[in-house]
């Protein structure tokens, strides 16, 4: 069983939610004993877990504990193996056929994917279009919106992430950070409810995780968009996060207030990760 060290009570630091306010029992995503198996291979066991709206969760967790595997299922690129995902209280990869479910179709799919925003390692821009173009695509084929209205939300995320100057640049002409801060911007232009950011510096030169980092610290401080932070950056999660979970072997190991995570770990587990994260 994991290790749940708060019940009803949120940790207020984003001014999104707190102990006795009225979203308590408001979840923005739900996991429902989620697994995932690869042939004998079990990479989740029966996740259970709750995003509410506006909480900044932050995944933590060895190489091959099942985090990715986690964002990835609810950003519909990954299917579980069983159990039921939830996005803003309505079944994603389900849907409910008089009294059973089914898998759903694509169109549904489509539809319910629309309320998440990810962001690769990799970055996953367009080559052949330049950045106006990365950022607009989806918003006009996707949602239908006019090439007006694209242009106008991609220029004010694009304001947002610093790179306003940067409309006619193709990618290959950007450093590795401006590139991620691009990818932030796309995702940022379909306003989802919940945004997964996946490892999103791993790739980067070391003096490019700051500016990256940055970006997502201002998203964060705005407070009105639940964020799930897949990441490696212990002292970042520290900062951002109103909750840690820590995942390994496939299961929640330990979750609570990023002081507690980080300094009060309660199994040995953790004990262990953070004694040679740091040691490294």
């Amino acid at each position: 069983m994991p290790d749940i060290r708060f019940g009803n009570n949120r940790f207020k630091k984003h001014g999104c939610f707190e102990k006795g306010g009225g979203s308590l029992n408001d979840t923005v995503v739900k996991y429902s004993k989620v697994s995932k198996t690869y042939g004998e291979l079990e990479v989740l066991k029966e996740i259970d877990l709750d995003i509410a709206p506006g909480e900044k969760l932050a995944v933590i967790g060895p190489s091959g504990s099942g985090k990715t595997t986690l964002g990835r299922m609810l950003m519909t690129l990954e299917e579980p193996s069983s159990g039921t995902i939830e996005v803003d209280g309505e079944l994603l990869w389900h849907q409910r056929v008089q009294d059973r479910l089914v898998r759903a179709d694509e169109r549904h799919l489509h539809r319910i994917r629309g309320k998440v925003g990810m962001v690769f390692q990799h970055f996953n821009l367009f080559p052949h279009m330049n950045v106006l173009r990365n950022v607009t695509e989806a918003p006009c084929k996707v949602l239908g919106l006019s090439k007006e209205e694209a242009r106008e939300r991609a220029e004010s995320m694009l304001e947002k992430v610093g790179l306003l100057d940067k409309l006619d640049v193709y990618p290959s002409k950007l450093s590795g950070g401006q590139k991620q801060r691009v990818a932030i911007a796309r995702a940022l232009v379909m306003r989802p409810q919940v945004m997964v950011f996946d490892e999103v510096t791993s790739a980067l030169d070391p003096e490019l995780v700051g500016e990256v980092l940055e970006v997502i610290r201002e998203i964060a401080d705005e407070g009105n968009m639940a964020m799930m932070l897949i990441t490696h950056e212990m002292d970042f999660a520290r900062e951002i996060a109103d909750r840690v979970i820590f995942g390994a072997d496939g299961a929640i190991v330990e979750q609570g207030p990023p002081e507690a995570i980080f300094e009060d770990p309660q199994s040995e587990r953790l004990q262990s990760f953070l004694k040679r994260f740091r040691s490294s």
